[in-house]
């Protein structure tokens, strides 16, 4: 698991894994502030250094995949954590104007985006974002988690969702070396063939090794289709399989991560978090953000029959682990309900939109999808890949005929680790 879910696993592993603790990447979170102290707008109740902006973006995608509109107050909230450079950190006082301390975070200003893009009302700050993480490319072609660090798999990932969701032409984006987004997530893929082939290593070892990393590879199959993180409701196709050769395209790079993902589901039906070296229980735990993650990406590479047994697994635990985990974590299997063409508003029991709407201010406009639509093609149903989507256009119709008027609120942008 990486860094930028840190805040959310620390919250979750409290109740449902007592004895396992945060991988070795994820630092400590800061004590959990009172909800008092926390800014109007706001989703969520615990403390938002590490996550502020990344939960915030991740509860406005899932929302509107489900057709509410969130409150103007929380998307003004996200607004205003932009920096004038276009960069979001991971959470900032906003009363204050961005300086040489801001940590500026290309995780947040790639989601943030994103959900600036499913709102569909703010595209100067969606321009100024992409503007900013334009000029902070490293010369691999990739992003790293801040600018300057070296280039990893998920930052990579969520940068290329964003550029792509904003209309961005990624092969245009070439260094002076020649390489572009995808030369830099390609880079982080082990070949087929050998042991975990097909997977994605977050990083290589200080010696050029790639170690498979579940998390990354989920993060990775999104980005190197070019998707965001809001990705539709997609048919199954044939079974991945993994290709070989060293000229693979990046299609094939991100089927290779289903195939990998596929097969690491296949057992359990979810994903392990490691424990924290030297923990008394040294047993894996269920990773449930990064099972919902794998869901979304083999649902969006065409192969969510592989992801039916998580899918069933995270509702049978979906209640404790997203009432504990918050909004990113209530978002997460929103997003994962909806790639697989699961009823959010009764997944495992549990009304996910509606807990989701309840961490937050109450959203300005809520439809509920017309029961006779189902299954729509990709194209029509991938919120990700541009226009307002055909269960937006149902909603409107719906409420339209009820005499109720919607109105579209602007938004900004967070990040969780």
């Amino acid at each position: 698991m990486t860094v930028r879910r840190r805040a959310s696993a620390l919250a979750i592993t409290a109740v449902l894994c007592a004895a396992a603790a945060p991988t070795a990447v994820a630092a400590p979170s800061p004590s959990p502030s009172p909800s008092s102290d926390l800014p109007a707008g706001l989703y969520g109740t615990e403390d938002p250094t590490y996550d502020g902006v990344w939960r915030q973006s991740l509860s406005f995608l899932a929302q509107r995949i489900e057709l509410v509109t969130p409150a103007t107050e929380a998307v003004d909230w996200l607004v205003g954590q932009q920096c004038d450079s276009g960069a979001f950190a991971s959470y900032r006082d906003a009363s204050k104007p961005c300086d040489d301390t801001t940590v500026a975070d290309t995780n947040a200003t790639g989601a943030a985006i994103q959900a600036f893009m499913e709102l569909g009302n703010n595209r100067p700050a969606v321009d100024n974002g992409v503007s900013w993480l334009k000029s902070v490319q490293n010369k691999d072609g990739g992003w790293g988690y801040n600018p300057g660090s070296p280039s990893d798999a998920n930052s990579t990932a969520v940068v290329i969702g964003a550029l792509a969701r904003a209309g961005v032409p990624l092969a245009d984006l070439t260094t002076a070396d020649g390489k572009t987004p995808y030369t830099a997530l390609q880079s982080f893929a082990l070949p087929c063939g050998g042991e975990d082939g097909g997977a994605f290593a977050y990083q290589p070892d200080k010696d050029g090794g790639l170690t498979a990393n579940a998390d990354a590879t989920a993060a990775a199959v999104l980005g190197a289709m070019g998707k965001g993180m809001a990705a539709g409701n997609s048919n199954a196709v044939k079974a991945p399989t993994c290709h070989k050769g060293d000229d693979l395209t990046a299609e094939q790079s991100a089927q290779n991560g289903a195939f990998y993902l596929a097969g690491a589901l296949a057992g359990s039906g979810h994903l392990d978090s490691p424990p924290m070296p030297g923990a008394e229980d040294s047993a894996p735990r269920p990773d449930f953000g990064n099972t919902a993650d794998a869901v979304v990406a083999l649902a969006a590479s065409g192969h969510k029959d592989k992801a039916a047994k998580a899918v069933a697994f995270l509702e049978k635990n979906a209640r404790d682990w997203a009432e504990e985990g918050g909004p990113a974590a209530t978002a997460q299997l929103v997003l994962a309900a909806h790639a697989t063409g699961v009823d959010a508003r009764d997944f495992g029991g549990v009304d996910l939109v509606r807990q989701l709407n309840a961490t937050g201010p109450a959203p300005a406009a809520t439809a509920v999808p017309s029961p006779t639509v189902t299954d729509p093609q990709p194209e029509e149903a991938d919120s990700g890949d541009g226009g307002l989507g055909v269960w937006w256009l149902v909603g409107i119709g719906l409420a339209f005929g009820a005499g109720v008027g919607f109105l579209l609120s602007g938004r900004r942008k967070n990040q969780q680790p």
